[in-house]
């Protein structure tokens, strides 16, 4: 986000002395623009002024040559002649430098013991080569002014032999380093406070301090800009344009000749480069950077020589690259805006992405002497794809995409050119080319008591139209008759007005924008805070009632909720699903969060299973977890149509996108892994099975009102042996078991792990419509009655339940089978089911004769229907 020094803020506005970060950030809020951070000082402690008064070459044991220097540093800071760790003849200090490019007499930039350099790099007294250093000469990296170490920092090239003040002077205040920095956050609307212009003129609009607007003609050195020459650098605009919207439709050059190519950035610009984060390169480059974050219009310079007329912006074509100045190769996509040179052939070479970021084969090198200045103006939306499409957020990039003002380019091309004729040595060539196709702001009829009624708060009409003007728009009459500011009668006054904005500001384009500058400008903090009465409702639904019961349920089971992020990569190989499985049938995101989690989760197992691996990886020895959650299932839903945002989606294209919304129904899935209680006095502790994920589903469906019957199954990630399908009404909704064992390895998961999953929309939508009648308890006494049945081994426990339940009847309180028993007495591929039946009538006590019935009815239903006989 911007950095706002207050020396570079005081160009555009007025700044009374005394302020600080904290008084402009302040004052910014007030009109909308957040506090981000404040940057403490780059520089700490005694950073100094001083004079090398001799330099003493010594060559080291390896190989290396350094020079003992003795500096003065101001009476303040010196040792007195005779004293100090090296005693000397002059009031000096000791230091030891490894640069060569300074000599006795210079003026240099001394780090005295006890200040703090970028890094943080503390400096102190110290003995090195034979010397006590008790300070340290600096260069510009070390002082955080720009990427060059070659030598020291001398102050009588960088300021001039007459700016360079006396020794022991202040070098932090000289150099601008101990100054706070205000980081703001800007919101996607607001792309003119990118620039300096923008932040003073909101400055201006919160303290009502004097505002000069540096992006217009008149205010620019010379006072104008000149008029394109029919033999300006040609520019060719070559494209149809996307949904109506070209690409580019303002290209300015500017051309300037016989730069010194060694000729340095000024340290003021330096200065304020560094202080916005950005890092100084070279004159040409650091002078495009400065005009971009100065008034908002991102520029960039080529090297002359290297550039063939005409230069034509044009969509990429199938198979070009690039390689950006990055180093970077690019393949570009069609969409993509490019800006081209002809070397060999109209629009034959790729010099840059338009908006983004140029190419390596044209860039200005420390050679270069001819400047070919490009200021543009480019479509919001086709720069904010390219720069998403090649990962490139430039700072350039980051303007464009918010919108820049479209009469700005030929006045930061003249700043441009000026600060290289000025600083460089160079010569503004009389060529200009302008090629403008922009059209105005759009005017908004707006109702003066429109913000009265939206905000709640009474503006009267002549402050509306003084803020609307404030900010730059114009005011007019709907009909005859005055409507300025001035001259437009009462408050009240009937009539709408035509506010044509500002083209600094392309974010206001209808009435309901103009509002929200009047309530901006007028403070946020005049709006009243209101509580609004709530409305009668009937609170939760149905639905949401029994999600929330069921969680309750499973949490007062022992399991633990949790929610996971519903993006997963390959885990569907992992969890050995067949190559037809309907659950490997994806939907894919254009731009994941992450790289190896591209897709939407169609099982909530596909997350929650990760959600049990980590716990486990963390020691959690008992594990018990659910989720509650969407699956996507994209099977037969096609991609719809992308309505633009300038208009409501008629109803034909809202059917298209609600027909491209996959399927996403809600299901519950829980994990259990380790003993299901440890060890402890009551005994040994018990792992986990596949019939505790059963009696977790049945938990679930009990917890709604709904019988759930299980029959076994083989689907994966669970153990074929070891599986059971959840059926309600005939209708399979989930599964239920342990886990595979090659699942549980590839998932790094505990042996014999075990899991469910069922589509809780559909167990919800089973829940009987009719109210649960509530039977009365009965008062009389409990029969206890056992019953043993020979099955065939292949007959499910279920089936043969099921049956006891309906051979006892309404008697049945409780039917549970507690053992299940194979061996030679029963003969091969039989087994015995043994079942404790709790018997209770609610008007009498059951005699033996009635449970003996009861007994004998069992045998007979079971042995109708699963051939079941009575083990004696």
């Amino acid at each position: 986000m911007p950095y706002v020094p207050l020396t570079w803020l005081a160009d555009h506005t007025e700044v009374p002395a005394g302020t600080t970060a904290a008084d402009l950030a302040a004052a910014l809020v007030r009109v909308g623009l957040e506090e981000e951070a404040i940057k403490p000082p780059a520089v700490t402690g005694p950073l100094v002024v001083g004079r090398v008064l001799s330099v003493v070459k010594e060559e080291q044991k390896n190989g290396k040559t350094i020079s003992y220097c003795r500096v003065d540093v101001g009476p303040a800071h010196n040792d007195a002649p005779g004293e100090g760790a090296e005693p000397a003849d002059a009031a000096s200090r000791g230091i030891i430098c490894g640069a060569h490019n300074f000599a006795a007499g210079d003026d240099v930039v001394v780090a005295l013991p006890g200040s703090v350099l970028p890094g943080p790099f503390p400096i102190a007294a110290r003995k090195t080569y034979g010397h006590v250093s008790d300070g340290m000469i600096c260069s510009a990296r070390e002082l955080g002014l720009g990427e060059d170490h070659s030598g020291i920092i001398v102050l009588g090239q960088l300021l001039g032999a007459d700016a360079v003040p006396a020794p022991g002077t202040d070098a932090v205040a000289l150099l601008g380093l101990g100054e706070e920095v205000l980081e703001i956050n800007v919101t996607p609307d607001r792309g003119y406070c990118f620039a300096m212009r923008g932040v003073a003129r909101e400055y201006s609009h919160s303290t009502g301090a004097a505002f000069t607007d540096h992006g217009l003609a008149e205010n620019l050195p010379g006072g104008a800009v000149p008029a394109p020459t029919a033999d300006g650098f040609a520019v060719e605009v070559d494209d149809p344009g996307i949904d109506g919207h070209v690409g580019c439709d303002r290209f300015v050059t500017r051309i300037v000749r016989g730069i010194d190519p060694a000729a340095p950035s000024p340290a003021w610009m330096t200065e304020r480069l560094t202080q916005a984060g950005m890092r100084p390169i070279s004159l040409a480059v650091d002078v495009t950077n400065y005009v971009m974050l100065d008034l908002g219009q991102p520029l960039h310079a080529y090297d002359l020589a290297t550039v063939h007329a005409p230069i034509v912006v044009r969509r990429a074509a199938a198979g070009e690259r690039l390689t950006t100045l990055d180093d970077v190769e690019r393949r570009l996509d069609p969409e993509d805006l490019l800006i081209t040179d002809s070397p060999h052939g109209r629009a034959s070479r790729v010099l840059g992405l338009a908006g983004v970021m140029g190419g390596a084969e044209t860039e200005v090198s420390p050679a270069t002497t001819d400047v070919l200045v490009e200021a543009a103006h480019f479509d919001p939306v086709s720069i904010a794809r390219t720069a998403r499409r090649h990962k490139l957020p430039s700072e350039a990039a980051k303007r464009f995409e918010r919108g820049v003002d479209t009469a700005l380019q030929a006045v930061a091309a003249q700043r441009v050119v000026d600060l290289l004729v000025e600083h460089g040595g160079g010569t503004a060539d009389p060529a200009v080319s302008d090629l403008d196709t922009t059209t105005p702001p759009a005017p908004i009829v707006l109702d003066p008591t429109l913000p009265a009624r939206l905000v709640g708060v009474d503006y009267p009409r002549q402050h509306v139209l003084e803020i609307l003007e404030r900010i730059g728009c114009t005011v007019r009459p709907t009909a005859a008759g005055p409507t300025t500011a001035e001259d437009d009668g009462a408050d009240d006054a009937v009539g709408t007005v035509v506010v044509t904005p500002p083209t600094w500001r392309p974010d206001l384009t209808v009435p309901a924008d103009l509002v929200e500058e009047v309530a901006r400008l007028s403070g946020y903090d005049a709006i009243p805070s209101v509580l609004p009465p709530a409305p009668a409702g009937r609170g939760l639904t149905p639905d949401q009632r029994r999600r929330r019961d069921v969680a309750r349920a499973l949490a007062e089971h022992g399991l633990v909720q949790v929610l996971s992020y519903p993006f997963v990569g390959d885990v569907h190989d992992r969890l050995g699903l067949p190559a037809d499985d309907e659950r490997r049938r994806v939907l894919r995101l254009v731009n994941p969060l992450a790289d190896d989690a591209p897709v939407l989760r169609t099982s909530l197992l596909d997350s929650l299973l990760d959600v049990a691996r980590r716990n486990v990886g963390r020691g959690a020895g008992e594990l018990g977890v659910f989720e509650i959650g969407l699956v996507t299932r994209p099977a037969g839903v096609r991609s719809g149509p992308v309505p633009g945002v300038d208009r409501r989606p008629d109803a034909d294209a809202l059917a298209a996108l609600g027909a491209a919304v996959p399927h996403q129904p809600r299901h519950l899935a829980a994990v259990l892994a380790g003993p299901l209680l440890p060890d402890g006095v009551w005994g040994p502790s018990r792992p986990v099975d596949w019939a505790d994920a059963v009696e977790t589903a049945r938990v679930v469906a009990g917890t709604v009102g709904v019988e759930l019957s299980v029959r076994q199954s083989d689907v994966a990630p669970w153990h074929p042996g070891r599986c059971a399908e959840l059926v309600v009404g005939g209708e399979v909704l989930g599964h239920a078991g342990e886990l595979h064992p090659h699942v549980t390895a590839a998932l790094e998961l505990p042996d014999r792990t075990v899991a469910l999953e069922l589509d809780l929309d559909a167990l919800l939508a089973a829940v009987p419509d009719e109210p649960v009648q509530v039977t009365p308890v009965s008062t009389f006494p409990l029969a206890k009655e056992d019953v043993a049945l020979v099955v065939d081994a292949a007959v499910p426990a279920e089936e043969v339940r099921a049956a006891v339940v309906a051979g006892a009847g309404e008697l049945a309180e409780e039917v549970r089978l507690f053992d299940v028993y194979t061996g030679d007495q029963l003969g091969e591929g039989r087994k015995s089911l043994a079942f404790a039946l709790r018997l209770r009538a609610p008007d009498r006590t059951l005699t033996a004769e009635e449970t003996a019935a009861v007994r004998e009815r069992i045998v007979a239903v079971a042995g109708e229907r699963v051939g079941a006989v009575l083990r004696t």
